[in-house]
């Protein structure tokens, strides 16, 4: 990795030489502007517009204008000689932490390389301090032409600082948030909670710029004379008019997708039965029927001497019960008049026991 700048930590009475390179790049795709009807390239050609001629870049400098337009030129020199310790040293002026950072005013991430072999063991107990504090160091620094503020942290066996932004640089959010009187009741946030459990954690790793990828796609399509791809349909979307079932589908919808069952709901097992049940036909129900009608008209006339002899049949039956019930009972009678007399006989035996005793 190249070094975009030369300097040195200012740690106390401590000076690390160190070299500042980008921790970040960018695989954005660029393009190029062109002429649509010959595809000739679009350049930009820099003109002094007093004399309307193009100049080169070692003719062109820096300068300031004032606010009644006049121009105030600042050479190289000028900026070398300003009058700050921060020109080429990084000075750290505070330990605080991290927690202490508001996300907002972080921007380009940097790594500091230490400067030969000399700076090793000042850079390693500069790291070696921030990690037992738990703390991050906050510097001043000058880069391209402005003093910066920065921070400095311990990314794995390195010192990495995060450019921010000054205090006074980051807007306030007042006039931001909805002035519109809102209720929120305690089953959305159920709700809500529901659907951000159920989305849960994400590996960083795993994200990647479907943009880029798709664009690549369409530039490699074209390049080889095919088609681009087709764009495909969007979701529909549409106004939220009940949020409660926004986010109900929004929870199910996340549910299905990792195949989560809802709370509450497992898996139900169930017996096969045994037989199956055997089809109806209906048109076999009309026919039948008909024929048992048929058959019932035509015997109707045998019902009636079936009646007869059920009748007499009945009466009989009736006589058999009551002979085997008069039975029945002339049976009992007689069995109890003959324990009642084997009881009085059994007495007298034992009266004329005790007499003759």
């Amino acid at each position: 990795m190249r070094s975009i700048w030369n300097g040195a930590i200012s740690f106390g009475l401590v000076s690390i030489p160190i070299k500042l390179v980008n921790a970040t790049e960018s695989h954005a795709i660029s393009f190029r502007q062109i002429h649509t009807e010959d595809n000739g390239r679009i350049r930009y050609r820099k003109v002094c517009e007093l004399e309307d001629r193009e100049v080169s870049q070692g003719e062109i400098g820096k300068a300031y204008e004032d606010a009644d337009g006049s121009i105030i030129p600042i050479t190289d020199e000028d900026l070398s000689h300003l009058p700050i310790p921060t020109a080429r040293t990084i000075e750290i002026v505070a330990f605080v932490p991290a927690e202490r950072i508001d996300p907002l005013q972080m921007g380009a991430a940097y790594y500091l390389a230490a400067g030969g072999a000399p700076a090793a063991k000042p850079y390693t107990l500069l790291r070696e301090a921030l990690k037992r504090s738990n703390k991050v160091a906050i510097a001043k620094y000058a880069l391209r032409g402005r003093e910066r503020l920065g921070m400095l942290r311990v990314v794995g066996d390195a010192i990495a600082m995060h450019g921010l932004l000054w205090p006074d640089e980051v807007r306030s959010p007042e006039g931001v948030a909805p002035d519109t009187a809102v209720t929120i009741r305690d089953k959305e946030l159920d709700l809500a909670d529901a659907l951000m459990d159920t989305l849960g954690e994400v590996d960083l790793e795993d994200l990647h710029d479907e943009y880029r990828e798709a664009l690549e796609e369409v530039i490699a399509a074209k390049a080889s004379g095919e088609a681009p791809p087709e764009t495909p349909e969007p979701a529909a979307g549409g106004k939220v008019l009940d949020l409660m079932a926004a986010l109900e589908n929004s929870v199910r919808a996340a549910r299905e997708s990792r195949g989560t069952p809802p709370p509450g709901e497992e898996a139900e097992v169930r017996p096969l039965r045994q037989g199956r049940a055997e089809p109806k036909e209906t048109e076999g129900k009309k026919s039948t029927s008909a024929k048992k009608t048929a058959a019932t008209k035509k015997a109707a006339p045998a019902r009636k001497s079936t009646a007869k002899t059920a009748e007499g049949t009945k009466k009989a039956t009736s006589a058999k019960s009551t002979a085997s019930t008069k039975s029945t009972a002339n049976a009992k009678s007689t069995a109890n008049a003959r324990s009642t007399a084997t009881k009085k006989t059994t007495a007298k035996k034992t009266a004329s026991r005790k007499r003759s005793a």
